[in-house]
């Protein structure tokens, strides 16, 4: 009664209004600052995201571009792959010789079967280095205009070689019979060894040797059947041995049987495989052709 009259009950009315008012404009307030923190929230968590897709889509990129490259490089192929011997062959490397460059404009280096490859050959081979690999082991040939890209596989794989020069380095040890030689083909039954001058044979020495090669049924057991057989070829590379030490000629190469070969401890100077048969003077002159070949693959 006394707030009514002396008017302060309209005050306090006012005052819970205003205090009313207040409150809802801080709930306002509070309701915006949180709105505004949520997305601040919600912008740097797109932006994480962002930057997220990007390195992700970076990668693969990247990874796109490096299956495109080796795609590019996997489906090349040799411009021409060719076995050359004889007149043939020396022709190919009288080219070769021929070839004249600037100073250390032509490039000589042996690659072997390994997957690493020297360093100037992948700068010589750029975008190709694949069908190196495939190619080896042999000799690379490249020129530092890219007009020759080759790989030759000779007769005789060089010791390694890596050199930058004005021409290539074609050595006709490498490709050719030269000097004086002894060549023999080793099998498990069969020995054939000619001494050349050259491409001349001089002489010729040849054998083959009885050796079981099948197990019937019947008769010896399998034990016994291979006990007898090792002792055959035993027998027979004894015999190899004892005429290789006859021979004349110092230089030895031989080829033939891995597993013979690997038998023998003749000291020779090459060691080859071959799958040359026949009587032993046929499987000679094959095995001596077939060595004596170069395969050139021209990149």
């Amino acid at each position: 009664m006394l707030d009514e009259l002396l008017g302060r009950a309209e005050l306090k009315r006012q005052i819970e209004e205003l205090q009313e008012e207040k409150h809802h404009l801080e709930r306002r307030v509070e309701a915006e600052e949180e709105r505004r923190s949520d997305a601040a929230s919600a912008r740097q968590a797109a932006e994480e995201r962002v930057n997220r897709l990007e390195d992700r889509l970076t990668s693969l990129q990247d990874t796109v571009d490096r299956l495109q490259a080796q795609s590019t490089e996997t489906s090349q192929t040799v411009r021409s792959e060719t076995d050359l011997s004889g007149e043939a062959l020396e022709r190919f490397c009288d080219q070769l010789r021929s070839v004249q460059s600037g100073p250390e404009g032509a490039l000589t280096v042996t690659v072997t079967d390994e997957r690493a490859l020297p360093e100037s050959v992948t700068e010589a081979f750029d975008g190709v280095t694949e069908l190196v690999r495939r190619a080896a082991p042999g000799i690379a040939y490249a020129d530092d205009f890219g007009l020759i890209r080759a790989v030759v596989r000779p007769p005789i794989h060089p010791e390694q070689i890596d050199r930058w020069d004005s021409e290539f380095v074609v050595d006709r040890r490498w490709f050719e019979p030269t000097g004086s030689f002894a060549f023999g083909v080793v099998r498990s039954d069969l020995f054939a060894l000619g001494e050349y001058d050259e491409r001349t044979r001089q002489t010729f020495t040849g054998f083959e040797s009885d050796v079981k090669s099948d197990h019937s049924k019947g008769g010896y057991s399998q034990g016994r059947f291979e006990r007898i057989r090792d002792e055959q070829i035993a027998d027979h590379l004894d015999r190899v041995e004892e005429t290789l030490r006859d021979r004349n000629a110092e230089k030895l190469i031989l080829v033939g049987e891995q597993t013979v070969l690997d038998d023998l401890d003749v000291g020779a100077d090459v060691v080859q495989t071959t799958d040359a048969r026949g009587k032993p003077k046929d499987a000679l002159e094959q095995a001596f052709h077939d060595f004596w070949t170069a395969r050139v693959y021209v990149l």
